[in-house]
């Protein structure tokens, strides 16, 4: 039995045969076999083959274009027939295989995949339909369904890379909607090709090696990503090594592993001395490496060969010399150059150099600039020329990292450097600085102290003079001798003086030879001073009070004793009462505390007027011979309440004031207040009346300037034409000055005989008007020669020119001839002149 089956799509074939044997389908002179796998049952695979003789047959026909299969048909599994004629259908073991299709057909589309079939349709009408993602889910309608026939289509090209497969399902309904047979589960898969080509993640890959790495040694990993199947050969990417650069030592020194992609050296000789970096092209392919068939890429790997500390430093010369002078530090003496072929500024090419001989004492240091990586010797601690004259050293450099294994130290890591002193002129010192002595107080001036000398350590040179002078004496107590430094006082020394601190009289002195340059040297002198007993003993408080009745055992008045001397010639203190006068014995009665403090009290039963009394008391202090001192102390006696504290009347009293002449001082002060209250009032209220005195009518009721806010009166009222600038005081007053003696006012003269009274001052101009017409006001009020007329009238002067005339035709008094009510037929903005003159009786 022949049957003609599909293969995957564009297979062309030629009449293919096939027969079962043993549940295998296969023909005995195959010459091509492909062989499909499908998630089916063993007994359902199938062997596709075409003979070598079957293509001949094809050859000689006429047509030589290939036959298309026919697809396969689908079964439900509830039909009675199966794909392959001859099977029974076993329901449970149902495995409908899956669709293999290409991707990237060419087409044409829509391009038929299978036919599904229903062995109910030769009973009633049957509609299929297909369900899932590319169907009626998006994607959508990458596959279609002919409803009536049930060939599926796909529609367009397929990419693997996008969706590797599909699952899908078909239905089969009646005309009126109902299922007649169960869903089937179709599987199509997306049969890969090889359309990508493989991708380096990176164009640039950066890796490094040591210098002398041996073979084998792993440098750097570069891998590239196909996206075709990684399970075919499409997928299969393979790395090799395209170019090397530069070609030294060999042209082949790495190798990369065709399958990982990892990068090893394969030769030795790496060197960063002659070889810095490499640049390798490395080619990745796929289709297992094929170069035939495969698609290729290519990156970039820069490999760095690292510094190893494999060169040690050498000094340019065995020997080095410098020169230094004496007494000198942190000065550069000599410099020590080295040459290292490492990597600069790197541990494996920083310089350390030591000095490993010739300096015993550490004179000397060699520091490493940062910059040119030479030695520098330095001066650390100051040399004597007399001491030393010259240093031999000998230094060894080494690198801040250790050499590479198998790598010795060179012999010109070693060089001796010679250091000479130069002999320099030093200051005189002083063998005894500071230097300390002890002498007592008090001793007079030209009293010799000591000899304060100064050595010349220029024992090499001739000798030399010193010549000594005084830096620093705060009190000016000393003076020494020029030649010899002799110490002598030209004043007392005092051991309370502010200068001494803790005993301790401080100066300095200066030495200074005639060397070339010449040198000097200071010296302190520390004067300890002994104590002597010159100072008498002095009391504190030197005021207090105490009650009048020594009614209570703790009355009293404690006193303190002083002393500017130590120890013996302080305290303890003695403390008396003068047997002169005889009136301090009886009455007051002194009694020591301790050895620095007694109390002052009043003896029992004595009662003493309050008052102020001044009682002296002896003391003495312990020095050999004593210091006594007659001190006076103020005793205010006052009465005191029940705690002993002394009353506010009683302070008073104690003054030295009777009770009456305490009483009538208070009533002086009583006297004395209300006089300056009553003065105050009077003064308060006769400011207040002249204050009510209106010079002009209050701001608030001046009609004229009321009716200047407005321009809507119209014309006809020449006197509203008026500039109120020239209420100003004028800058000038000389046509005021001029006028004789007496005369103040200028808009009417007295008609009697003026008295002549001194011209009262001109005031500055005051700027505000308000001011100028106070000011003029009370000028008016205290002018004795002002008329009794027209007394608001203060104005000295009104301008010139005024188109307003004179104010002085105005009553400023009703007289009742006139009748001002037709103010109130005027409007608001007459208001207030109506108040004052249109209506109301005047109080």
């Amino acid at each position: 039995m022949a049957e003609t089956l599909q293969l995957p799509i564009n297979t062309k074939v030629l009449n293919v045969r096939w027969a079962k044997h043993h549940g295998n389908i296969y023909r005995a002179d195959l010459v091509v076999c492909i062989k499909v796998h499908c998630e089916m049952p063993v007994s359902m695979i199938f062997k596709f083959c075409v003979t070598e003789n079957e293509k001949k047959v094809a050859g000689r026909k006429e047509k030589k274009e290939a036959v298309q299969i026919p697809p396969p048909v689908i079964m439900f599994p509830g039909s009675g027939h199966n794909i392959t004629k001859g099977l029974r259908r076993q329901k449970r073991d149902w495995v409908i295989p899956p669709i293999n299709v290409a991707e990237n057909s060419r087409g044409p589309f829509p391009q038929m995949l299978v036919s599904i079939r229903s062995d109910q349709d030769q009973d009633i009408s049957i509609r299929y339909s297909i369900t899932g993602v590319g169907a009626d889910q998006p994607p959508n309608e990458v596959f279609s369904i002919d409803p009536v026939l049930g060939k599926m289509f796909v529609t367009k090209p397929l990419d693997r890379e996008h969706r590797s497969s599909y699952h899908l399902r078909a239905h089969a309904v009646d005309m009126n909607g109902n299922q007649v047979e169960n869903p089937i589960d179709l599987y199509i898969f997306v049969i890969d090709m090889n359309d990508n080509r493989p991708e380096f993640k990176n164009q640039v890959y950066n890796g490094s090696v040591d210098e002398g790495s041996k073979p084998g040694t792993y440098v750097m990993h570069l891998s590239a990503f196909d996206a075709d199947d990684n399970t075919t050969a499409n997928g299969m990417v393979r790395y090799r090594i395209l170019s090397q650069t530069p070609h030294s030592p060999i042209p082949n020194m790495f190798t990369i592993n065709s399958e990982t992609g990892d990068i090893v050296t394969v030769a030795p000789g790496l060197d960063r001395e002659k070889v810095s970096q490499y640049t390798i092209i490395v080619q990745a392919t796929d289709m297992e490496g094929n170069l035939n068939f495969g698609l290729s890429n290519t990156a970039t790997a820069i490999i760095t060969v690292t510094d190893i500390n494999d060169n040690p430093p050498m000094l340019t010369s065995r020997t080095f010399s410098g020169e230094v002078p004496e007494n000198r530090v942190d000065v550069v003496v000599a410099n020590l150059t080295v040459i290292d072929a490492d990597q600069p500024h790197s541990p494996n090419w920083n310089a350390i150099y030591r000095i490993i001989s010739g300096d015993p004492s550490g004179h000397f240091t060699i520091r490493t600039d940062p910059i040119s990586n030479d030695g520098m010797v330095t001066v650390v601690k100051p040399v004597d020329f007399e001491m030393n004259r010259a240093f031999m050293l000998t230094v060894v450099v080494s690198n801040q990292a250790h050499l590479a294994t198998g790598i010795q130290s060179s012999l010109q890591s070693t060089a001796g450097v010679t250091i000479s002193v130069q002999d320099v002129n030093e200051p005189p010192y002083f063998p005894t600085n500071p230097k300390h002595i002890r002498f007592e107080e008090g001793v007079p001036a030209g009293t010799s102290l000591t000899t304060f000398s100064a050595s010349d350590p220029d024992r090499l040179q001739m000798q030399q003079i010193i010549r000594y002078s005084k830096l620093n004496d705060p009190a000016d107590w000393l003076s020494i001798n020029r030649s010899n430094g002799q110490i002598v006082t030209t004043a007392m020394l005092d051991r309370e003086s502010v200068y001494v601190k803790n005993n301790i009289y401080e100066a300095t002195f200066l030495a200074t030879d005639n060397g070339s340059p010449a040198a000097s040297g200071t010296g302190t002198l520390q004067i300890y001073l002994i104590d002597i007993n010159d100072n008498p003993p002095a009391l504190i408080p030197k005021e207090s009070q105490i009650c009048e009745r020594t009614y209570r055992s703790i009355n009293g008045v404690n006193i303190t004793a002083g002393d500017a001397d130590t120890d013996p010639n302080a305290g303890p203190f003695v403390f008396e009462l003068p047997t002169f006068p005889t009136t301090i014995r009886r009455n007051w009665t002194i009694s020591r505390i301790s050895g620095d403090f007694a109390r002052l009290s009043l003896r029992y039963q004595i009662y003493l007027e309050p008052g102020m009394y001044e009682v002296p008391v002896i003391v003495s202090d312990s020095g050999n011979p004593p210091l006594s001192n007659r001190s006076v102390i103020k005793v205010k006696v006052c009465p005191c309440d029940e705690n002993g504290d002394c009353t506010t009347l009683g302070a008073v009293a104690a003054a030295g004031l009777g009770t009456g002449a305490i009483i009538s001082i208070l009533i002086c002060i009583i006297i004395l207040l209300s006089m300056v209250l009553l003065f105050v009032v009077w003064i308060k209220r006769r400011e207040k009346e002249r204050q009510t005195k209106q010079l002009l009518i209050d701001p608030e009721d001046d009609v004229r300037d009321n009716i200047l806010k407005y321009d809507e009166e119209g014309g006809g009222e020449e006197d509203q034409d008026y500039d109120l600038s020239q209420l100003q005081q004028p800058d000038s007053l000389e046509h005021i000055i001029s006028k004789p003696p007496g005369v103040r006012r200028v808009d009417e003269r007295p008609i009697i005989p003026e008295s002549q009274y001194p011209i009262r001052p001109v005031v500055p101009h005051p700027g505000d008007i308000g001011d100028f017409i106070h000011e003029g006001l009370r000028a008016a009020d205290n002018d004795p020669t002002a008329p009794p007329y027209d007394s608001l009238l203060v104005f000295d002067y009104e301008g010139s020119g005024s188109t307003a005339g004179s104010v002085s035709s105005l009553n400023s008094s009703s007289t009742g001839d006139q009748d001002y009510d037709y103010l109130n037929d005027w409007g608001p903005r007459f208001k207030k002149l109506a108040d004052m003159y249109g209506g109301g009786d005047d109080d």
